[in-house]
Formats: structure tokens, sequence, C-alpha cells
């Protein structure tokens, strides 16, 4: 049981309690890196691959088991790994680019990956954050990886052999390797990418050996050749040679660069320089320390614990770095839409779909310095490209819907985010908003007819319409926010706001439900509220009803008051979970994965409806909120290998996780407020970036005990439903009272309510 070979307090109550962890002093040994790695496309349970690399480093290491080009690059229920492979993917719907592998081998030289597939055990693998190793069973030889931003170290233990070699395999669609025996070096570059890359995109990489090697093939003597071979091609792969003792190690370091060999030998002489394997995987594991170690739980079960910060691992990749530090020290990037070099901040594997949920929230509130970074990268994204990207991998990739790059940029400015040209971004927003980009992911695609009508009609052969319809509606709330704080002119802001309302024009009062609607006024028909697709994305009118971040409140009045918006939000766990899957012509996962979970309408698995859990503090039942929250992190999440729901989505499903453990969530990131649930565990602490604490603790907090009694912020009674955002980062002592029964006098009168957009004076 490697979970408790790390530091920690243990707590022993009764037999009937589960073990509790009172204290975590190395959060990164419970991390558990497959989590969520037993998925296929028809059924998943996080769609993840062990991720090997530093927080938001350029690039990832992860072992091999699907073929060359597959999106599930690595599944648990595989029994063979053809390769350890550098990846930058962020799903494997999106799949990957800049990719290129490393395998050992004994015996006869197996170069087509099928073949030389090796099997192997996940009782003689282990996976943390900082380093990998796996027992490679057809060849007797131990794999071992630690990464830093933009490379790794590896050592590799073989048995004694003559014939001992590592394929270098740069992938197909155009790939160069050149082999240096003398200076035991290898350099290459591979181009095979999924689309959103310009003409010229290359994937520079260099790799040592510390121990010589020799080529086989023929020459006129019959003796190994020394000189420098190239291969070029449209798969090039090599093999190197060694002859080897029983045991011995081999060690290589491998950097790249999407800008030049130049700069790979720079990353790799900088991040990786004379230090050995160990002093490397020292440093990394060092690295997430720091890094997890901004939240620091107790008082929950080792699951949960790690859980919690196998979850908080997943979200510090999203998105990656794609800049580089050049040989006079300056931030520098190879630009994904225009293939140029060019100076600044570049990021990249996003979808802010997904991200403008939580996983943004999250870093502005526990990570601000990083997302700084991140607003001068999407500066340069909209000076590049011309339009801030809705989905990067690595530039403009042509899938979901909205335009919530605006909450993205109004989030951080709004939550104190400086130093950044944020006049720039904003006219980036307006140029999103009021436009039609030139693939349907950028812009606003319909914009013509919401400007007019107020909403993206059904029978104008749009997509997924009234989901953009409301994604636009929230979308021009945050536009409407940041263009108040920035002191734009009355009728520009006014404009925004008006238009934040057009939710109201989706609403059928007949069903209480939003509905697609005709360019005639007509609501579409005949109207099944059970439909996935069609008008809305991954999900039906059950899911995007509750769509109304911004003024949930306004949702309310046209429900016909609390009553009546209590009652709908109770039916999504009461219906069955029956779906028409006819949109798509067949059974999506994220339908199965609703469906198996025996709760209803609600499909935690996929985005939409993931904040409908905290709607009821609008209505004056939070202790709604606080049962079926805690219900969802119990049963929906474990640190196991089909530890999620759906698919995790680079970072968000696991932000949701995150966010309600710590007892809150950001239904509204651009309000400045978290809507309170309850703690998962009896103490949280926030170490804030800015040298502040927020110290939540939970009397009496369990399973039974999920309830809240009352709460006390810095010493007063606290009766509101939330929390301010600009009032955590003075720091807080927040103490919570919990108890088995709900306290219906709390938090039920509307003074206590979030923020809603209606309400606003």
């Amino acid at each position: 049981m490697k979970i408790f070979r790390c530091a920690i307090v243990l707590l022993f109550t009764s037999p009937a309690i589960a073990q509790q962890v009172a204290q975590v002093a190395d959060p990164v040994e419970w991390v558990k890196p497959l989590m969520g790695s037993a998925s296929s496309g028809d059924l998943s349970n996080g769609n993840t691959y062990p991720a090997i690399a530093l927080p938001w480093g350029m690039n990832t290491w992860t072992p091999q088991t699907g073929k060359m080009g597959d999106g599930w690059q690595y599944t648990y229920d595989a029994n063979k790994i053809r390769g350890f492979k550098q990846t930058h993917q962020p799903s494997p719907w999106m799949n990957d680019y800049g990719q290129f592998s490393i395998f050992p081998e004994t015996g006869k030289i197996q170069v087509k990956e099928d073949e030389r597939a090796s099997w192997f055990s996940h009782k003689a693998e282990i996976a943390k954050p900082y380093y990998y190793s796996v027992y490679l069973a057809d060849y007797n030889v131990t794999t071992e990886i630690t990464p830093t931003e933009r490379a790794a170290s590896f050592r590799i233990t073989f048995p004694q052999s003559d014939s001992s070699h590592i394929v270098i395999d740069a992938f197909d669609k155009g790939s160069y390797l050149k082999i240096y025996p003398n200076e035991q070096k290898i350099i290459g570059y591979t181009t095979k990418n999924s689309g959103n890359v310009p003409a010229n995109f290359k994937n520079y990489f260099i790799i040592y050996f510390d121990k010589p090697f020799f080529i086989s093939r023929n020459t006129t003597d019959g003796q190994p050749d020394s000189t420098p071979v190239e291969i070029t091609g449209d798969h090039a792969v090599a093999v190197v040679n060694f002859k080897t003792t029983a045991g011995e190690q081999v060690g290589l370091k491998v950097a790249s660069s999407f800008i030049n060999y130049e700069q790979a030998e720079l990353n790799l002489k900088r991040e990786l320089g004379n230090d050995s394997f160990e002093t490397t995987r020292q440093k990394a594991k060092s690295a997430w320390n720091k890094t997890l170690s901004r939240v620091e739980v107790g008082g929950g079960t080792a699951e949960q614990v790690s859980t919690f910060y196998s979850c908080l691992y997943r979200m510090l990749f999203f998105p990656n770095k794609l800049y580089e530090i050049d040989a006079k020290g300056q931030i520098v990037h190879y630009s994904p839409y225009n293939g140029q070099v060019l100076p600044g901040y570049m990021f990249a594997g996003t979808g802010f779909w997904d991200t403008f949920r939580a996983l943004y929230p999250f870093l502005n509130l526990m990570y601000p310095s990083i997302n700084k970074e991140m607003q001068q990268g999407l500066l340069n994204d909209y000076k590049e490209g011309g339009w801030l990207p809705e989905w990067s991998s690595p530039g403009y990739a042509d899938i979901m819907v909205g335009n919530n790059s605006a909450s993205v940029v109004a989030d951080a400015y709004l939550k104190g985010l400086r130093g950044y040209n944020i006049d720039t971004l904003y006219q980036a927003l307006l140029h999103g908003a009021n436009n039609e980009g030139p693939i349907s992911a950028v812009g606003r695609y319909g914009v013509k007819y919401y400007k007019e009508l107020g909403y993206v009609p059904y029978d104008v052969n749009i997509n997924e319409n009234a989901a953009r319809t409301l994604e636009y509606a929230y979308d021009d709330f945050a536009i409407y926010q940041l263009g108040k704080k920035l002191g734009r002119p009355a009728a520009e802001i006014n404009l925004y706001k008006k238009r934040s309302l057009n939710y109201r024009n989706l609403f059928d009062s007949s069903t209480g439900l939003m509905r697609g609607k005709n360019k005639d006024g007509s609501f579409q028909s005949p109207f099944n509220p059970f439909k996935w697709g069609g008008a809305f994305t991954e999900g039906n009118s059950w899911h995007y009803t509750w769509g109304v971040f911004h003024d949930i409140q306004g949702l309310i009045n046209l429900m016909g008051g609390n009553k009546h918006f209590i009652n709908k939000l109770d039916s999504v766990f009461i219906l069955p979970p029956v779906f028409d899957d006819s949109y798509y012509g067949g059974v999506i996962h994220e339908i199965r994965e609703m469906q198996i979970v025996n709760m209803g309408q609600y499909a935690h698995g996929n985005q939409p409806i993931q904040h409908m859990l905290y709607l009821y503090n609008y209505a004056g039942q939070p202790w709604k909120t606080q049962y079926w929250v805690r219900e969802v992190m119990n049963r929906l999440y474990k640190p196991t290998p089909d530890g999620y729901c759906g698919d995790e989505d680079n970072g968000q499903t696991s932000a949701w996780y995150v966010f309600s453990a710590i007892g809150f969530y950001p239904v509204c990131p651009a309000s400045g407020q978290y809507v309170l649930g309850a703690p998962l565990f009896s103490k949280i602490t926030l170490n804030l970036e800015n040298g502040k604490k927020v110290i939540i603790t939970a009397q009496h907090n369990s399973d039974a005990n999920r309830y809240v009694k009352s709460i006390s912020y810095n010493g007063k009674p606290y009766s509101y439903n939330w929390l301010n955002h600009q009032k955590l980062l003075e720091g807080a002592t927040i103490d919570i009272q919990m108890q088995n029964q709900p306290n219906k006098q709390r938090g039920v009168k509307p003074v206590d309510y979030p923020y809603s957009l209606s309400n606003d004076q």
C-alpha cells in the first residue's frame, strides 16, 4: 500500500468510521496518474493518460499502448507497451501533435510497432507525476523516466546481452533523424500532427546517450560504421545498439523545441545540464509538491485525499506552455498561427467551452501568476491569428460552440490580474462577439441572427443553435462586466447587458425549459426535451436550461418563482435516464455515461450541467446543494483507473471536484462570487499567492454530517450562500459547524442568495 509511505498522521476513532488522514506532508505521493485511464471511445472514465511532466510543462511523457496516431495512446486495459512517447495531447478527441517515441529492446531488432510491443503488468509499473517506471517483460528491461518542462531523463536497465538496442521512432507523415555515433547523439524532427498548425510545423528533438553505441548496418568491411547517418522520409526510425552487462543502466537525456535544434539543445542544457537522473527526479518531485501544497487538506479518508490531489494534479497541465527561453534569456515562441518565431508567451491545449467554468477561476484564485502569462499568451493569439482561440490544439481547432474566451479574459481581470494589455484583449472580445470567424469555433457562428433576433434560429442550418444562444448571452455578460470595470461608454456596456438577457428568448413557458426557436419566432416542433444534440451541444434541454450562469434569478422568475424552480431542479434526479440519440445516429459516450450512473437526467460526465447542483442556493434551499454535491463526490469520483464519470476535459471535471471539496464553486465566473456547498474535509488551507491564507474548518464533518448548521467568517456569523473573491484574497478564517440534518433556517432569505443580473441595481 504505497499510499501510506508518505509522512502522514492518522486518526483512529472507532471501527465504524473510516480511517482519517489528519495531515498530508507529501501531497505528490497521493496522486494517482492512472485515474481515468480505463477508458475508450464508447465509454469514458476520464479519457486520461498517465502524464509524466511538470505543472504546465511544454512536453509530457507517457507510455504508449495505442498504435501510432491513436488518440487513446494509453489505456489501462491494454497489456502491451510499444513506446515511451513525448506528447502534447490534450484529449483523445483532439489527438496529438509534436510526437515521437523511445523504446528499448534486446535480442532481434523489432522496428514495427506491433512487432516490438512488449507485455507489461501494472504490478510492475510505477506511475507518479514526476516519475514513471515499468518492466518490459519481453526484453527483461526496465524503463524509467523523469521530466522537466521541455526535457526528460531516461534510465534504462538492461540484462546481459550482446544485442541491446534503443528504437527512436519519429512517427509518420514526414520525419527526419540524424545519428552521430561519435557524439553519442541523435537529432531529429517530427511533423506528425492532427491539424491546426502551419505548413512549416516541426518538433525538433535532441537525444544524448551516456554510453557509446553503434549502428547495425552493412558496410564494405562488415564493421560498425561511426559516420553520421541521416534518415528522411514519411516515417523515420533509427536503432542504436549496445552490448550490456546484467543490470547495466543506460541513460538518455532528451529535449525538444518547436523552434529549431539549437533551441532544443539550449533547453536540454538549461533544464538538465549535468544533473543525474536522481537529481532531476528530486527536482521534479519538489516542483510538484510546491505546486500541490498551495491547497492543504486534512480530516478526510485516504481515498478522498488521493482523489483530491489526483484531481488537482490533472488540473495543473492545462493549458500547457508553448513558449521557450532563448539564449538571451528572452521569452519566445513558435506561432501555431503564422509559423513565425516571435517574442512573448504562448499556451495551448485547452477548450474554453470546458474550462471557463472552473479551471480558469481556480487559476485566478490559487495560481494567478501563471494565468497572467496565459493572458499575455491570449494577446499573442489575437495578434498573430486575428482571433482569440476557443479551442487551441495548438492553433485554432474547429470544435465546440460558444465564445467563452470572453469569460476567460474578463474573469481574470475582474479578479485582479494586471500587468498586460487589457485594452487590446477587450477589443479582441468585441471583435469576437460581433463577427463570424474563418471557422465556426472562433468568433460567433450565427452572430448576424443573434444580433438581429436575439437568438440563433433553429431552422437556418446552424447546428446546436440554442446552446450557442445561451453561451453567447453569458459571454455578453462577461463583456458587460469587464466593460464596466474599464470605464467603457455607457451605450457600449448597456448593449452587452441587454444582449446578456437573450436567454429569455428561448424559454418555453409551456414546458418550463429552454427550446430551439425558428427564425419566424415559433418554437421548434416537435419538441423532445430528452433529445441530445439538435439545438444543444452534447446534452439536452434538461441540461442546458440551467445555463444562465449570470442570472439565475431571471430564470427563477421565468419559471414562476422559487417553488417551481426547486421542483424543476429536483426533477432532474427524479426523471429516468431516457434519451433520444437521433441527432447523432447512435448512442454517444456522453449519453451512456449519464444513463449508467443512476442519477436520472443528471449528466455530470459533461460540462453543461455541472454547476446545476449549486443552484438550490439561489432559491433558499442550500441544504439540497450540500446533499447532492456530496453525493456526486462520493459516487462519481475515485482515485482509480475508472475514477471519473466521463471525459475529464482539460482539468474542468477535476476542477469541479477540487472546488467542491473545498466547499464552494464559481457558478458565474465573472461575478466575483463563489457559491457555497460544504467542505469534504475537516480542515482546508488555501495558501494564496499573495501570502495570505484562507483557513476553512468543518467541525463534526462526516458523510452523515454533510449539512451546514452554521458558518462564521472571521469570527462573525455568516448567513450568505456565497463568498466574495476579493474578500478571500485578504485572508480569512471560515468556521463551519456540520450536522446530520438540514438547517432549513440558514441561507433562506433573498439577501443570502448569490449574484443575479436581475437583482443588479
